[in-house]
């Protein structure tokens, strides 16, 4: 197998969940936090500045309070900004991840990081407002006005974060391969149906020959 899944999801939609299954079921790695722990270690940055800016936008006054510490990191230069030296140590991260093999990829514009890679699969999941806020309130125990609030949010800060960096629309069927409804099939048959498509990918079926008129 050689397929890299990148998954982008909308808050509640239960794409991580997906991813972790996906990867389950496929025996292979899984990257979520995981990213920000290695982009640590490869970059010198702390873990929990990683942490900070990890899928949001820019944030001009937390720019402004961190630029103590930026003086302090080993090959910055006096015009990078935190924001972009966060950026750019998630991007290698995900590239090198990505070489050393098939695995599943939780967000950070992955999908545009990994974009000239030949064996990316990108992939959208998405679910009804009313579906995500079930969802949420029932796992974080909240109030349905809380958790739609939460929701706005959470999705309003992905999308500013991604079409920051990647100059693409957030969740826009012409940003990935396939953007998938969790609901439709549920969590189990959206599981079941990428399954499929990296089946299809690593094993594509010829297309039929089709006939020419002029043999008529």
């Amino acid at each position: 197998m050689k397929t890299i899944i990148t998954v982008g999801r909308q808050f509640g939609s239960g794409g991580k969940e997906v991813g972790i299954r996906v990867a389950k079921e496929l025996g292979i790695p899984f990257y979520d936090k995981e990213i920000l722990q290695e982009a640590a270690k490869k970059s010198g940055l702390c873990q929990k500045i990683l942490e900070n800016f990890d899928e949001r936008p820019k944030s001009l006054l937390y720019s402004i309070a961190m630029d103590s510490y930026m003086f302090a990191l080993p090959g910055t230069g006096a015009g990078d900004s935190l924001e972009q030296q966060v950026y750019l140590a998630t991007f290698n991260t995900i590239r090198q991840i990505a070489d050393q093999g098939p695995c599943v990829i939780i967000g950070r514009c992955a999908d545009y990081a990994l974009a000239e890679n030949p064996n990316h699969l990108s992939l959208f999941i998405h679910a009804p407002l009313a579906d995500r806020i079930r969802r949420v309130a029932k796992r974080q125990n909240l109030p349905p006005e809380k958790a739609r609030t939460l929701i706005n949010k959470t999705d309003k800060r992905r999308a500013s974060y991604y079409e920051y960096y990647s100059s693409r629309r957030w969740g826009a069927v012409d940003s990935y391969d396939f953007c998938l409804d969790s609901s439709y099939l549920g969590l189990g048959g959206t599981v079941e149906l990428i399954r499929a498509i990296v089946e299809h990918k690593e094993h594509p079926v010829p297309s039929p020959t089709e006939e020419d008129p002029t043999q008529k």
